[in-house]
């Protein structure tokens, strides 16, 4: 043992992969276009013609020239589709999650407006309450002119009043006239 503990052991270099990282912007977008894509009639009509291609191909070309047995259930065929199968499962999972995020963020945004609408309506509501109270002590056009016809009534009734009271006084000078 020539190890000394009082020097750092130095670290063998391994060989490492550069590092990828997954939780990027992109690799979200390519894997929900991927998972959006196989999940339209497009995609299923091409992977039914892809599989009919593969059987024909494999039934009925030159012994030569096929590539998986028929005798042994196409195994190639039926592992390429359960690979396709396992890697789409994850895809429309993070789709799903990418989405639900989506849906998040939209619902706590849509929650902020509708609080901010909400607390805007109040407001309008206690001025337009407020601009009612004040119209109560404003003098309308219907009230003014409603006054201003009383106003006229009693005028005229003065008047009619004070021309009888100088009809009568002019009587009783004539009367107080004639007997003098």
């Amino acid at each position: 043992m020539t190890d000394r503990l009082d020097i750092p052991r130095e670290r063998k270099r391994r060989f490492r992969l550069p590092r990828i990282n997954l939780q990027s912007e992109g690799v979200g977008r390519a894997s929900e276009s991927f998972a959006r894509f196989q999940g339209t009639p497009q995609f299923l009509v091409y992977l039914t013609v892809f599989v009919i291609v593969w059987l024909a191909w494999n039934s009925w070309a030159p012994e030569a020239w096929r590539f998986d047995s028929a005798t042994l259930g196409f195994t190639v065929l039926t592992l390429m589709l359960s690979l396709q199968a396992s890697y789409a499962s994850p895809l429309i999972l993070l789709a799903q999650n990418r989405q639900d995020d989506r849906d998040r963020v939209s619902a706590e945004q849509d929650r902020r407006r509708a609080v901010r609408n909400h607390a805007e309506i109040e407001y309008l509501t206690r001025e337009i309450a407020s601009l009612r109270i004040a119209m109560s002590e404003v003098a309308t056009r219907d009230f003014v002119r409603a006054e201003l016809r009383d106003l006229l009534e009693e005028i005229r009734e003065e008047e009619k009043h004070s021309s009888l009271r100088d009809h009568e006084q002019n009587n009783n000078h004539l009367e107080r006239d004639k007997r003098s």
